[in-house]
């Protein structure tokens, strides 16, 4: 098999000094890393940001970022070398990889989890990638490279939010706090399984934005800070199966206050700790599950893209920049209230 290595060209990469924020992100050259056994090279075609990888820059996130690490887990390409002994894909193949290096299906471990592209593996911001085999996972032939790099991160933890430890369907209401990539795909996922949707908001465009794209009712934060009533007034007092909590201890107390009795809040996100502000009791004495998830395995992003393939989805996409203006494009992320992913590309 070929190792991509003698006919593959220098390229660039992005390189992270933690802890300095924007300062500490810087290019170099990058030689076409040579594929081990098990290991597939990939020359990179997109990368999207998420808030991960601005934790990281900050040291927020929860698992530190290796000096030097090549940043961004959102990417997609094409396979140019293989080591030895693989099988899960080809050359030519267009790919892109899991978040978490090892968890392929089945439960997730601590060990597990701090293993990451991006953070202790270089990732996608970059010529080249190197991926293990087992984190390959095939691209849906009818997105764009733009639509593929946007679903590692917020796409598949959106997905786990909609479908474990039971998929919502016909006859659940899913409310969405947030209105950030994550809650983007919680709409389109909720619709895609059949759910109703109440989604809240901070401004008319944005409201009229999340109606075309599927959701059934929107709640706009800004003219009705006691929204919580409001999702219980469109709920017959019941309050919603689902709540996906995109936004965190600002808005957790009201989104419990809306949800259904053996309903379940998912908290999304890794949030940064706030000594003193978190209540003695977060769940108000009310019996719900509080669940918080971390993305998904394997396994989870390829059933999400058949579905996905199944119903045409496409996810959202606010802006496009080339490779060479990543410092902009993550300054846009972090002060341009972006409405869906921003995606870097490569010629």
């Amino acid at each position: 098999m070929s190792d991509g290595h003698d006919q593959n060209p220098n390229g660039v990469a992005y390189h992270l000094d933690p802890l300095r924020g924007m300062a500490g992100l810087s290019m170099a050259v990058q030689a076409a890393p040579v594929p081990g056994p098990h290991q597939v090279l990939v020359r990179v075609r997109a990368a999207s940001l998420n808030r991960r990888d601005i934790m990281l820059m900050e040291g927020t996130y929860p698992v530190a970022a290796r000096p030097g690490v090549v940043p961004l887990v959102d990417g997609v390409g094409e396979v140019i070398g293989l080591g030895a002994g693989v099988t899960r894909t080809a050359l030519g193949d267009r790919v892109m990889g899991t978040y978490f290096v090892g968890w392929n299906d089945g439960p997730q471990t601590q060990a597990l989890s701090g293993e990451q592209y991006g953070a202790t593996h270089d990732g996608w911001l970059a010529t080249y990638v190197l991926l293990e085999e087992d984190s390959v996972v095939q691209v849906p032939p009818y997105l764009t490279d733009a639509e593929a790099a946007a679903l590692t991160c917020a796409g598949l933890v959106a997905w786990a939010a909609v479908t474990k430890p039971v998929p919502v369907g016909p006859g659940d209401t899913v409310l969405t706090v947030g209105s950030g990539p994550v809650g983007l795909f919680a709409v389109q996922h909720a619709k895609m399984l059949g759910a109703q949707v109440i989604s809240l908001t901070s401004s008319p465009e944005k409201g009229e934005r999340l109606r075309k794209l599927g959701a059934d009712e929107v709640v706009d934060r800004t003219v009705t800070p006691d929204w919580e009533r409001v999702v219980l007034e469109l709920t017959d007092g019941l309050g919603v199966e689902r709540v996906v909590e995109a936004v965190g201890k600002r808005t957790l107390a009201k989104s419990l206050a809306a949800t259904a009795y053996n309903g379940e809040v998912v908290l999304i996100g890794a949030f940064p700790a706030e000594p003193g502000q978190q209540p003695a009791d977060p769940l108000g004495g009310k019996y719900v599950g509080l669940r918080r998830v971390a993305v998904g395995s394997r396994a989870d992003l390829e059933f999400m893209n058949r579905t996905m393939a199944e119903h045409g989805m496409r996810p959202v996409i606010d802006r496009v920049y080339p490779f060479e203006r990543a410092v902009e494009a993550f300054e846009y992320f972090e002060t341009g209230d972006p409405f869906g992913k921003v995606v870097l590309t490569l010629n």
